[in-house]
């Protein structure tokens, strides 16, 4: 049985990176804020506007709960979701944590690249983006970084990111 945690901040290709590595692996694979979307049928923007960060972080807790019972699956969670109800050590205990470094730069050009698909920061641009970026980077750093495998995704080649991960999660499994 394995269960795979893919973390990190928006942007670092987790959802991506995922998929691709389900695929190699032969298991499941879950977004776990697509799995928030279908389950309460609203956008997370939605249940962000209409009932608040602190319920939608109660929310994601529990559907974190839900999915980290599912065996071998590789989940992608929301760039929040390690910083919120011990769900990092919660993570950590249910299997194999992975987290997508990426240069605040680089998610910074790859946030400004998909702002169309991120509506929350649709007017935020240059320094205004980049500030924000550095600001939850600093308060994320802390939580990401207790993942069991760290793995810098920079370049963003897909192919070779999920063979890397694949590689690094079966050195893992052998050192074990």
């Amino acid at each position: 049985m394995q269960r795979i945690f893919l973390i990190g901040f928006m942007g670092a290709g987790k959802t991506t990176a995922g998929k691709a590595l389900s695929e190699l692996m032969n298991c499941s694979f879950v977004d776990l804020d697509y799995f928030i979307e279908r389950r309460y049928r609203k956008t997370i923007r939605q249940i962000f506007v209409e009932q608040g960060e602190t319920c939608f972080r109660d929310i994601e807790q529990k559907m974190l709960r839900e999915v980290a019972e599912f065996e071998d699956v590789v989940i992608s969670t929301g760039g929040g979701t390690p910083c919120y109800h011990h769900n990092m050590r919660y993570m950590n205990e249910k299997g194999t944590t992975v987290y997508l470094k990426v240069t605040n730069s680089e998610l910074v050009r790859r946030i400004g690249n998909g702002k169309s698909t991120r509506p929350m920061l649709k007017d935020f641009t240059g320094e205004k983006l980049a500030n924000f970026v550095d600001e939850m980077m600093d308060k994320r750093r802390e939580f990401y970084e207790q993942a069991h495998v760290i793995v810098e995704v920079e370049a963003r080649d897909i192919v070779s990111d999920a063979s890397t991960l694949y590689d690094c999660l079966k050195s893992l499994k052998s050192s074990s």
